[in-house]
């Protein structure tokens, strides 16, 4: 009987792919909702161009300083943990072998099957700090640069997410038609993106795409009656 090609499909999301969907997602939330409630209770376009464009510039720099921060925070952490591993291999070997053989027996292997796997992983340090690391903590060597390519990314992705909702405003000097433009064309944005990231990850497009419009709707939704009634 043939074989069947078998091909699997994983999805694994690194950090620039986070990073873009985060920034993307708040960057058409928050100043759609931004927009929207000032333009329930302004008069004039140019006043609301002025407001998103200044948040969007302050929510870039904020999402990004985010970004930058979590991610050297990550790295700081990672370089600790493997300083602490070093020299628990130079003052306590013993505990360090047996925390390796734990793990393999957790895997249900017997201790004739992992003395030898034990003694090819001691004697590389780099290779049984790097075990340590990933199988006892948890933890990946981050990339040294991520921080400022997570900042940057983040920042970009806002700004470029919050100049959909905002255009409108800056090309239609009617600001209730404008602002009608503006909820059309964002909740088309935030539907596509939410389909895009369920086809991406695997997860049902149809419903990312509408689990997004909810969010971002509900939003703008709650900050145009806010406005109003203030």
């Amino acid at each position: 009987m043939p074989t069947v090609p078998h091909t699997e499909r994983h999805f694994t999301s690194n950090e620039t792919v986070r990073d873009f969907v985060i920034g993307m997602s708040d960057g058409l939330t928050v100043p759609f909702a931004l927009a929207a409630g000032i333009s329930g209770a302004v008069a004039a376009t140019h006043i609301v161009v002025t407001a998103g464009l200044a948040e969007i510039v302050a929510g870039s720099i904020a999402m990004g300083l985010g970004g930058y921060l979590a991610a050297r925070t990550d790295f700081e952490h990672y370089v600790t943990e493997q300083g602490r591993e070093n020299w628990e291999i130079d003052h306590l070997p013993d505990k360090e072998r047996e925390e390796v053989a734990d793990v393999f027996r957790n895997y249900g292997m017997s201790e004739a099957q992992i003395s030898p796997i034990l003694n090819s992983m001691v004697a590389n340090r780099k290779q049984w700090v790097d075990f340590m690391m990933r199988f006892e903590l948890g933890l990946e060597a981050p990339n040294p640069k991520r921080a400022s390519i997570s900042a940057l990314t983040i920042g970009l992705s806002y700004a470029i997410g919050g100049m959909i909702p905002l255009s409108p405003y800056i090309l239609i000097p009617h600001l209730s038609t404008a602002l009608y433009v503006s909820v059309a064309v964002t909740l088309t944005a935030l539907f596509l993106f939410g389909f895009v990231k369920g086809r991406v990850t695997g997860t049902n497009p149809l419903r990312g795409g509408l689990q997004t419009i909810f969010v971002g709707g509900l939003a703008a939704g709650a900050a145009f009656i806010l406005a109003r009634l203030v």
